[in-house]
């Protein structure tokens, strides 16, 4: 699967943008500040209905537009497809897949796969909790397209269970009355527990197929680093897998968290308050890594993402955003090796020279809001 075209009208800082792509290795080059990382970003955007920059969409509109539109051709094997999303902050977005008006956003994803490589990776190992949940989520949303819905019935449930539980700390102050608010909590916390549940047994399998790419990437990357192994800290615990044991799992931790919940006003339990735990050898990567054993660990993941999505089928488009800059020369010529045979391979960077060169193929500069064909 590749893009053949990319076209951007008010997406950050292009009115307009018409990129012509081809398979294999294609580089966009030129100063800092440019543009290059939002002609990615929007092919990420495509895959992901989200940004790996900012959480939401009103900074992906160019200043003064109401709306933003991305638009690509998509080609695999022998099929095309043209998707299209319009950014409107504060309204609902809109998409189409063929012209078709009659689809939601999320009905685009699964087209377009990407993966992508940024310096915000880092925070995979450094940062918090939730970036790693995030990292997991959309890993098992490009493997499952369904479980977009999935994710946003959960994050509605949690929404309003939380709302719930505000309203019976309230009165719990106040000395009002809660029987009503706690039954109503009763049947959220099955649909919380349900949710939950599907969101759990997902990211379980997805964490049990990762392991031993995740190893075998740091080995190629930093060899005789590892081993790096991936383990899930529940909120619930447990020892469960199947999603019936999974709920029933989440359905008694919630009601033993119940009290605390409503004396705090929010939910405790769930995928929501869950962590993925990086180990380098022995220790947490967390506080014990490098600065340079870290980026190989987040690295590690990503290159995992991709051999676990090629080897289910539909390769997905490998996006390297200003990486190579941030790489000794040994992680550099190593990580290269690793992406130059992928199907399509975006890569951003301020020179040539950052460019490594089994890296060869189509280059683009960009500068000045233009994007130029060299």
């Amino acid at each position: 699967m590749h893009v053949t075209h990319l076209s951007l009208a008010d997406f950050r800082s292009y009115a307009r943008a018409e990129v012509p792509l081809d398979p294999g290795v294609t580089a966009f080059v030129g100063p800092n500040g440019q543009g290059k990382t939002n002609l990615v970003e929007a092919v990420g955007y495509l895959a992901t209905l989200g940004s790996h920059r900012v959480a939401s969409d009103a900074p992906l509109v160019r200043m003064g537009a109401e709306r933003a539109v991305v638009r690509a051709q998509v080609r695999q094997g022998d099929r095309q497809q043209l998707i299209e999303l319009e950014l409107n902050p504060g309204r609902a977005n809109r998409a189409r897949i063929n012209r078709s008006s009659q689809v939601r956003p999320r009905d685009v994803l699964g087209i377009v796969r990407t993966v992508l490589f940024a310096p915000e990776d880092l925070a995979l190992v450094k940062g918090d909790p939730g970036e790693r949940r995030r990292f997991l989520d959309e890993l098992i949303t490009a493997r499952s397209p369904r479980m977009a819905g999935v994710r946003s019935d959960y994050e509605r449930v949690l929404k309003q269970r939380n709302t719930l539980l505000k309203s019976a700390a309230l009165a719990r102050r106040h000395g009002g009355q809660r029987g009503a608010d706690l039954s109503t909590l009763d049947v959220w916390d099955q649909h919380l527990a349900r949710a939950g549940a599907e969101l759990l047994a997902q990211r379980l399998d997805l964490i049990a197929s990762l392991r031993p790419l995740a190893d075998k990437a740091y080995e190629q990357l930093a060899p005789g680093g590892g081993p790096v192994t991936l383990e899930y800290k529940p909120s619930a615990p447990g020892e469960a897998h199947t999603r019936e044991d999974l709920y029933a799992q989440l359905t008694a931790a919630l009601a033993e968290a119940r009290k605390q919940e409503i004396e705090r006003g929010v939910t405790l339990v769930g995928p929501h308050r869950d962590d993925l735990l990086l180990k380098l050898g022995q220790l947490p990567a967390k506080g014990y890594a490098s600065h340079g054993e870290s980026w190989s660990y987040a690295l590690a993941l990503r290159l995992a993402s991709y051999d676990l999505l090629r080897a289910e089928g539909n390769e997905p488009v490998l996006i390297l955003d200003d990486v190579f800059a941030e790489l000794d020369a040994r992680r550099r010529e190593r990580l290269a090796e690793l992406v130059a045979p992928g199907e399509q391979v975006l890569v951003t960077a301020a020179v040539d020279d950052d460019v490594p060169h089994v890296l060869a193929g189509a280059r683009y500069t960009v500068a000045g809001g233009t994007v130029e064909r060299v």
